[in-house]
């Protein structure tokens, strides 16, 4: 019996036909179901229940977001090329600057305009939709019939590369979910228009996120990327309130200074305790995902505190804090970014990028810098495709009513530095770092006031600036570190914005 070698042609078409096998299986697709094994009724899934003990709590919340890239402006004008995610889904909320996380009803909508989404919606047309970009009915389901059809996350690729391509954000979508909550977050690789020869993956990777299955966890060494052309929906259960922040794990260094990190908040389960807060924190303790034994457990993220104060719910709070001391009136994500210009130019350029000297000279609070920090609403910036886009729609102004309290949730997703924040004429308390209660084993909280918070990148603090007694007027939230109050050789510009209270 003899051997043969496969021959050198036949060899290169073998090649080439399992080469192809990847990208011949990827697709565009959503994934929100209305319904799953945690949360078996679909009628009970579109709104957040009361928490009355351990049990089916919570709801379903579904997101789609594009990866690819885009234009942002700067604060002296300048345009600057990004690696970025942009909204898919919530397109409205997200424009208003709010988080782009949809219940089903919202989300498995197919949008209802008779002129298809346009290139730079809603910027381009100012059009109001919620839902899923490019969901419709799965027509191939109905026997082939050609009409009707079910909503099963069956997409047309169309509109999505039509609001999906240049359609960079920073910060990336905005998302928001509550304690208990299935997370269906679907993530579609739209392509990098002007950088083709990459071939680009991207993931997400939520940055701290607390018992994340490795598969879910955006690290492609252990779970999995997402090639050009497809999609991938992320899933989690929402067990710990506190303020994340997610990125794109792929080449880290390079995707986060170009501009692909987001924010994420997780609101707590005492938001929805009507009665006492004490008992509710101890009917907390009897759900094993969350049960926080003090005595044995030096990881507890939610110990009782030491004294029931008596406080009723009915409010909102940054964490379950069992005395109503997180208690707050409004809430401002605050992201804190730096970008490197002549790392952006040579990122839109086929030219070897600098990572040691990279040195960042922007310094953009939600991707503005001052002046652009106190500009309210969306900012646009036209893109290469000629349309305009809110590349920036996340304002960073800061308004509290008179006598109230505003909740920061600031997080640091810069490459190259430390960043400072200091407020004037209204002090800082600080409740929480990194997602986790200031609170020990005992009950004691930790809270401290400040006039000035410092992070490295890959941290996160949520304050409460209380404006009891603070006389109405304008106030700022800057930087101490002169060198970051700059746009690029431009000064008095950087982290710098405005407190109203009014």
């Amino acid at each position: 019996m003899t051997s043969r070698k496969l021959g050198t042609p036949w060899f290169l078409v073998v090649l080439v036909c399992v080469a192809a096998l990847p990208a011949t299986a990827q697709s565009f697709r959503v994934q929100c179901p209305t319904s799953t094994l945690t949360h078996p009724t679909a009628s009970h899934n579109n709104s957040e229940p009361a928490y009355t003990g351990p049990g089916v709590n919570g709801a379903i919340k579904c997101q789609q977001i594009s990866g690819g890239d885009g234009y942002a402006t700067m604060g002296d004008g300048t345009q600057t090329y990004l690696f970025s995610f942009g909204p898919l889904s919530g397109l409205t909320d997200i424009a208003n600057g709010l988080p782009g996380t949809q219940f089903p009803s919202v989300f498995n909508t197919v949008y209802p305009g008779a002129t298809p989404l346009q290139p730079g919606d809603p910027a381009t047309s100012g059009v109001t939709y919620n839902g899923a970009v490019g969901l419709v009915p799965d027509v191939d389901a109905n026997n082939g019939l050609g009409t009707g059809g079910p909503i099963n996350g069956h997409v047309d690729p169309r509109p999505i590369m039509d609001v999906g391509v240049m359609n960079g954000n920073i910060p990336a979508p905005l998302m928001a979910i509550d304690e208990d909550d299935e997370f269906f977050l679907t993530l579609t690789n739209v392509g990098m228009i002007m950088r083709p020869d990459l071939f680009e993956q991207h993931t997400v990777h939520f940055h701290g996120y607390p018992n994340a299955s490795s598969f879910y966890d955006g690290v492609p060494d252990a779970s999995v990327a997402i090639n050009i052309g497809g999609s991938f929906t992320y899933y989690y259960l929402a067990p710990d309130a506190g303020t994340y922040f997610w990125h794109c794990h792929i080449t880290p260094p390079e995707h986060l200074q170009m501009g692909m990190v987001g924010q994420m908040y997780v609101r707590p389960r005492q938001n929805r305790v009507t009665g006492n807060l004490y008992a509710g924190l101890q009917q907390q303790q009897n759900d094993l995902r969350t049960a926080c034994n003090s005595a044995t457990d030096i990881l507890c993220s939610n110990p009782l505190p030491a004294v029931n104060t008596g406080a009723t719910g009915g409010g909102k709070y940054a964490y379950n804090d069992g005395d109503g001391s997180t208690a707050y009136d409004v809430e401002y994500p605050i992201q804190i970014h730096g970008f490197d210009p002549s790392f952006h130019f040579v990122g839109m350029t086929f030219n070897p990028e600098g990572f040691a000297d990279m040195k960042d000279k922007y310094f953009l609070l939600n991707g503005r810098s001052y002046p652009d920090t106190v500009t309210p609403g969306p900012l646009q910036t036209q893109s290469a495709d000629g349309v305009n886009h809110f590349s920036q729609p996340l304002p960073s102004i800061i308004n509290i009513p008179a006598g109230k309290k505003a909740l920061l949730r600031i997080s640091d997703l810069d490459v190259t530095e430390y960043q400072t924040l200091a407020s004037l004429g209204i002090p800082m308390k600080v409740i929480g770092y990194n997602a986790k209660l200031l609170r020990d084993q005992a009950g004691n909280n930790l809270y401290y006031n400040t006039n000035s918070i410092t992070l490295a990148g890959g941290e996160s603090l949520d304050v409460i600036l209380d404006s009891t007694g603070i006389p109405p007027g304008t106030y700022y939230l800057y930087t101490p570190n002169l060198d970051h109050l700059s746009n690029d050789a431009e000064n008095f510009g950087g982290l710098m914005t405005e407190v109203h209270v009014n």
